[in-house]
C-alpha cells in the first residue's frame, strides 16, 4: 500500500492563511480524514485491500483493489451456460452494491458524529466550549451533504454511478453518471455564484474551482473511455 500527498493541499492551506479562515479549514480537514475512514474501514470489512492512500485538499482518497472479475468472466465464457452468465451477475450486481455501500459510508460517519455530538450536548447543558460544540456538528454536517452531491467522483456520484450499473450496465452508468455530474456542477456553480454576491465567502470559490478541477479530469476519462468503445467496435466490425 503506497501512501501519497497532493501538493495542492500547500496552495489551499495558503489560500484560507490569507482569508483568516485557518482554523475553519483545519478543522474541515481533520473531519474530512475520519470521513475517509469511514470508507477505509467499510472497505475492510467488505473484505477489499487498500491500494493507495492520498492526502488531498480535501481530506483522504483511499483507492482498493478491487475484485478481479477478467479472469473470473473468461472462464464463465469458455462455457457460455445460462448458470455461469447467472454467476457472473451475482458477482458483478454483488461487487457495485459493496461499492455503493463503502461510498455511504463516509457520509455516514460524518452524520453519526453529528448526531452523536448532539445527543451529548442535550444530556450536558453545562458546555464548556460552545464554539467548539457548534463548529464539529456545523463541520459534519457539511462535510457529509458535501460529499453527498451527485457529481463524480463525490461520494453521492459514486453511489449514482454504482446504482445504475447494477440495473443497467457499465457503459450506460458512464454516461448518465456523466450528464447528471455535469448538470448539477453547472447549476451549483450559478447558485453559488449567486450566493457569493450576498455573503463574499472566498472558500466556495475555492471549493467550486476545486469541484470543476475534479470533473475537467473525469471529463477526460470519459472522453478517452468513449474513444477506446469506438476502437473496439470498429475492430470487431
Amino acid at each position: 500500500m503506497s501512501i501519497k500527498i497532493d501538493l495542492k493541499i500547500f496552495l489551499f492551506l495558503f489560500l484560507f492563511l490569507l482569508t483568516s479562515q485557518i482554523e475553519i479549514y483545519i478543522v474541515l480537514l481533520l473531519f474530512a480524514i475520519i470521513h475517509e475512514l469511514g470508507h477505509l474501514i467499510m472497505g475492510v470489512i467488505l473484505g477489499f485491500r487498500p491500494e493507495e492512500i492520498r492526502l488531498t485538499p480535501v481530506g483522504l482518497q483511499i483507492k482498493f483493489k478491487m475484485e478481479n472479475l477478467n479472469k473470473n468472466q473468461q472462464s464463465f465464457n469458455s462455457k457460455p451456460t445460462k448458470l455461469h452468465n447467472n454467476q457472473i451477475r451475482i458477482k458483478v450486481d454483488s461487487l457495485c452494491i459493496k461499492k455503493a455501500i463503502i461510498a455511504l459510508a463516509g457520509p455516514i460517519t460524518n452524520l453519526l458524529i453529528a448526531v452523536i455530538v448532539i445527543l451529548i450536548g442535550s444530556l450536558n447543558e453545562n458546555i464548556i466550549n460552545i464554539y467548539l460544540y457548534q463548529i464539529i456538528i456545523y463541520s459534519n454536517f457539511l462535510i457529509a451533504i458535501f460529499n453527498l452531491i451527485p457529481i463524480y467522483p463525490m461520494d453521492g456520484g459514486r453511489v449514482i454511478k454504482e446504482v445504475i450499473k447494477l440495473f443497467y450496465g457499465n457503459k450506460v452508468a458512464y454516461k448518465l453518471t456523466y450528464i447528471i455530474s455535469k448538470t448539477v456542477l453547472i447549476l451549483l456553480t450559478a447558485i453559488s455564484s449567486i450566493v457569493i454576491l450576498y455573503i463574499h465567502n472566498i472558500s466556495i470559490v475555492i471549493i467550486l474551482a476545486y469541484l470543476w478541477y475534479l470533473e475537467i479530469l473525469e471529463i477526460r476519462r470519459y472522453n478517452r473511455r468513449k474513444n477506446i468503445e469506438k476502437l473496439i467496435e470498429q475492430i470487431d466490425v
